[in-house]
Order: structure tokens, then C-alpha cells, then sequence
């Protein structure tokens, strides 16, 4: 409480809205040239990427990471794949393992998608029909994040939930080797059902790929580079798979770089040390908020801002006390001073403060802020004083808290921001820093007994059911599991019902769908099982070296499309 950031928001405002600027008007020349003569000029050369930590398993249908969603998409395949381009049109969904995006059969539940020939694994195999089917079933045998809120429709599906060992999804994923094709049932149409395949957990994997988590050994795919190493104490080497043609330039696009190198360990500010100095290329974790001042005036060419479909919040562990009583879920969110956590992200131009769970200009969103001093569409100021009010009627002062945030320069600074908040409402708080490489699995186990934590959600494709149904749904609790995405623990049956009317509307009235989404929305902020902060956009950071930037709005900057000098 107390702090002020409102010089370095402003300092920083003022540089990188400069930069936001020039790039706006900003065109890559390099797309407007042939792909075979870009290949020629400037195929080759190792680039390398940094880390403060590993972003753990290396497993795509296990891995539920920004961090290593993005490096998937050039090292996997699913059926169907978001297109690798800048933009908004990283948006679209394109066939990738299949050879074209199927109609509906049997009123929406039925999809047969022809396999391409001649796709072939890193270790030399081709992808086979097979393959798919082993790859659904792998899905569940692995008990994979998602398994229940993305793919749970499949017929069979309930059967693999409840026994995974034996999972066979038959009568849902049906494959035929002869004729090249898999068939895919589900139990009701499902309007996100591509978007749902296009993301890394549907990846396809040779069909005696490991059936629990690889961990640190990589698995082969079918991307135009392939893991040859990882220790993510050190780092991930990727090189080109020596079986890769280029079969599908917006779902595979061959790469430029010969290898690719990424780094972990380091600081942040070593990193950007490094970049400047040229020995690295790329930092993935958001530059520390006192060098962006000069960054963005010594080196504006070199930095991209973009935005992003993103929530850093702090869930509250539903079932654990203080927070298992809602009076002091939503004292928290009363007494957030969310101007002061922008500040700490690095300041306005870089996040907006928030007080509900979907983003703004995002399906189902609409402006409203319960949490604030004078209630309306937005976040204004803190309500201390409606906080602790709130905290005195729960008669829960004085007990322990801990706070756990990733151990990095912007989580630490939240984290400890948020341990102040929590001692002046009365409690006897502390903040616990987690190396980033575990955090995210630490948290979702209700065994480690994980009361209030930071993290943070970024969309896997563009619906309001990403966020929503994915965090807070019953479907995505799975107590004593590392893959229990909903780490408040929250069940509501009723707002489930209210997720699964906006998701049937979704197939023939999306506007219907959003009013219940944003009805939604509404419903969990009332319970508070998680207090919004903010609204970042991506700061990238990349050397003077690295050509061709381009910045997909699903996926983030596509790495595979950048050169090296």
C-alpha cells in the first residue's frame, strides 16, 4: 500500500507509446518479397532465446504454458492448427495433420478428416491414422489439463475420465489405415470443437509415445524443427527435423534458423545485457520495469509491444482458509490497489487495471467493476475501508497467509505487493518465491495446501469459455493433481449451467451466447474465487540481429519466421 509508480508509468508511457507508434505504421518489407528468395538470403545461423527459468515438462499434451505453447507450435502438428501468420490472422484456423477442415455430419457430431500422406515424424516414421487415434487416447491416459473441459465431448470420453488406464474412445475416434481417414463422434455439436484441436494438447504423436508424463525427454513431432535436448536447468536445443517438407505454409512454414537455442537461468537483467551486447536474440520474461526508460529511447527499433488476451490474477484456494469464506475473497479484491500493480508491471502502456475475469475486446466481456469505491464500468481506486469491514465480519484476522509467486523480478514485486495488502487488512502474511520451472504445477496442487498465488491466463483460442470454463469450471478441479487448472478449487453447478447454455447458444446465436458469458463473468466476480489485477501486452525485447518480427495474435511471436544475421 502507499506505493508510487506514477513517475516511472509516466516516463516509460511516454517512450514506449513512441514505439507503439512507429510500429503501428510499420510494415514488414520482408512480406511483400518471395518466400523462396527470403529462404535463400537468409536461411541458416543459431538463434538464441533466454528464460529466467525453464517452463517445465516438455510433454505438448501436459504442458500448459505460454512459455512453451509458442516453441510448440514449430515442433507439433494436431488435425487442425491455428495459421502461422502475423496478426489477426493468427486467429484462423487451417488443416494441418489433415488434409482439409471436414463439414458436420449427423447434425454436428460427426467430422471424418483425411490424413495427409507423406507427413513424417522426427524419428522417421509417417504419421499414420493410427498415430491420431493412439495420440486421443493418449490424451486421457495422461490426464492431460484439459482433459474433461476440451475434450470430454467425445463419445467415450466419460469412460477414459473415470478409468484412464484402459481408455479406448470407442465409438468417438475411429481409425481406418486403409482408407487414410479418422472419424471423430462427439455427443452434442460443439461450436469450439476446432479450436479445441488446433491447440498443442491435441498434438499428434507417434503411437508408442510414452503414456505418462515424458517430462524432460522429448517426444517426436512433426514440426519443422525437433527437440534434440532439454534440461531445464540449462536449456532447450532445437534443431530441424531431418524429415520435414514443407507440406503446409500456414500451419507449418518451414523455418529460417538452423538452430535454435533457449536458455534458462539467467536474470533478467543479464538478459537484457545480453541482447544489447548481441550474444542473445530474445528474452521471453517481461523486461524488468526500471530498464524500460532505456530500452525504449537507447534501442526503440528493438522492442515490440503487443496485445494480448491476457489476465494476471492471484486465485484464492476456495477450500482452505481465510479465502474459504467469501467475505474475504472479496475484501481482497475491495483492497487491491490495481493502479500500483500496473505500476509494478511496468506501467499504462504496458497493462490496464481490471476487476473481471475476460479481457476487454473479447467475447462475453463487458465493462463492469463491482470491486471499487464507486462501482460502474470500470476500476476506479481501493475500498479499504469496505474491505475491512468485510475481514472483521469473517472474524478471520490474524491468521497465516502465504502468499506464492513465481520467482522473477515483475511476480516477486506482485507477490510482495499483495503480502502488504493481505497485513494491512490484518493477517499474518508472507510471500513465498517459487522458481517459475515449477510454479504453475505447484500451485494447481491442493496437496501443497497453496492458499493465494499470482499467475497468469492467456487465452488458447479467442472464446469466452477459454477463460471461464477452463479456470473456475467444477471440470477443471481435479484435487491431489499437477493438472488442476482451476486452483481456486471452485465448483458452482449453477454457474456451470450458465457456461453450458452460453456454449449451446454459441452454435446458432453468438451474441445470445456472449450475454451469457458476460452473465457469467459476473456471477464468479460476486464470489470472488480469484481477485483480477491486470491486462498486460506483450513486451518483446529482441537483438539488433533478428529480422522479420511477426507477432501472431494467438501464439505470440512466431519464432520459426525470424532470421538471424
Amino acid at each position: 500500500m502507499g506505493l508510487n509508480f506514477s513517475f516511472l508509468t509516466r516516463k516509460t508511457g511516454q517512450l514506449l507509446a513512441g514505439v507503439l507508434l512507429a510500429q503501428t505504421a510499420l510494415c514488414s518489407a520482408a512480406l511483400a518479397e518471395d518466400r523462396a528468395e527470403l529462404m535463400a538470403k537468409h536461411r541458416g545461423g543459431t538463434m538464441t532465446l533466454a528464460a529466467v527459468s525453464a517452463a517445465g515438462t516438455i510433454d505438448p499434451m501436459i504442458n500448459y504454458t505460454a512459455q512453451f505453447w509458442q516453441i510448440y507450435q514449430m515442433t507439433y502438428d494436431g488435425l487442425v492448427k491455428f495459421k502461422q501468420a502475423g496478426g489477426t490472422d493468427g486467429f484462423e484456423i487451417v488443416p494441418a495433420i489433415a488434409e482439409a477442415i471436414p463439414q458436420a455430419e449427423n447434425d454436428g457430431k460427426t467430422y471424418v478428416f483425411k490424413i495427409r500422406k507423406g507427413i513424417m515424424f522426427s524419428n522417421g516414421k509417417e504419421v499414420t491414422p493410427s498415430d491420431v487415434l493412439a495420440s486421443f487416447q493418449r490424451i486421457f491416459k495422461v490426464k492431460g489439463p484439459t482433459t474433461g473441459s476440451f475434450y470430454g465431448g467425445i463419445v467415450g470420453a466419460d469412460k477414459c475420465i473415470e478409468t484412464a488406464e484402459t481408455c479406448t474412445l470407442e465409438g468417438g475416434v475411429i481409425a481406418d489405415d486403409a482408407a487414410g481417414t479418422v472419424t471423430i463422434n462427439l455427443t452434442a455439436p460443439d461450436a469450439e470443437f476446432f479450436s479445441k484441436l488446433a491447440v498443442p494438447h491435441a498434438s499428434i504423436l507417434p503411437a508408442d509415445a510414452p503414456l505418462a508424463d515424458a517430462g524432460t525427454t522429448p517426444i517426436p513431432g512433426t514440426g519443422a524443427y525437433f527437440f534434440e535436448s532439454y534440461n531445464p536447468n540449462e536449456q532447450l536445443v532445437m534443431k530441424r527435423n531431418p524429415h520435414f517438407k514443407e507440406w503446409s505454409v500456414d500451419a507449418q512454414p518451414d523455418g529460417f534458423a538452423d538452430e535454435v537455442i533457449y536458455k534458462f537461468g539467467l536474470t533478467e537483467e543479464a538478459a537484457i545485457n545480453a541482447i544489447i551486447n548481441g550474444q542473445l536474440d530474445w528474452l521471453y520474461d517481461t523486461p524488468p520495469a526500471d530498464r524500460l526508460p532505456e530500452i525504449g529511447s537507447k534501442y526503440a527499433s528493438q522492442i515490440k509491444i503487443d496485445p494480448l488476451a491476457a489476465l494476471w490474477y492471484a486465485p484464492m484456494n476456495t477450500n482452505l482458509a481465510p479465502f474459504n469464506d467469501v467475505r474475504v475473497r472479496q475484501a481482497v479484491n475491495y483492497a487491491l490497489d490495481r493502479d500500483s500493480l500496473v505500476g509494478l508491471f511496468g506501467g499504462e502502456v504496458l497493462a490496464q487495471p481490471t476487476c473481471q475475469i475476460l479481457p476487454p475486446d473479447f467475447p462475453g466481456h463487458v465493462d463492469d467493476c463491482i470491486y471499487t469505491k464507486e462501482p460502474g464500468p470500470t476500476w476506479a481506486e481501493p475500498d479499504m475501508e469496505k474491505a475491512m469491514q468485510l475481514v472483521e465480519e469473517s472474524g478471520t484476522k490474524g491468521q497465516k497467509v502465504t502468499v506464492i509467486a513465481e520467482d522473477n523480478a515483475v511476480a516477486r514485486g506482485i507477490g510482495t505487493y499483495i503480502q502488504s495488502v493481505l497485513s494491512e487488512l490484518g493477517y499474518d502474511a508472507s510471500m513465498k518465491a517459487v522458481s517459475p520451472n515449477i510454479q504453475f504445477t505447484y500451485i494447481q496442487n491442493t496437496n501443497n495446501n497453496v492458499q493465494i498465488s499470482i499467475s497468469q491466463w492467456y487465452m488458447d483460442y479467442p472464446a469466452a469459455s477459454n477463460f471461464l470454463n477452463v479456470l473456475l469450471s467444477c471440470a477443471s478441479f481435479t484435487p491431489g493433481s499437477d493438472s488442476s487448472v482451476n486452483m481456486s478449487g471452485y465448483c458452482n453447478k449453477d454457474l456451470d449451467a450458465t457456461m453450458k447454455d452460453a456454449m449451446t447458444l454459441a452454435l446458432t446465436d453468438q451474441n445470445a451466447a456472449n450475454a451469457k458469458w458476460a452473465e457469467a463473468d459476473k456471477g464468479f466476480m460476486e464470489q470472488a474465487p480469484m481477485a483480477p489485477l491486470f491486462t498486460p501486452k506483450s513486451v518483446n525485447f529482441t537483438s539488433a540481429r533478428l529480422g522479420n518480427y511477426l507477432f501472431n495474435k494467438q501464439n505470440r511471436w512466431i519464432i520459426s519466421q525470424s532470421w538471424v544475421q
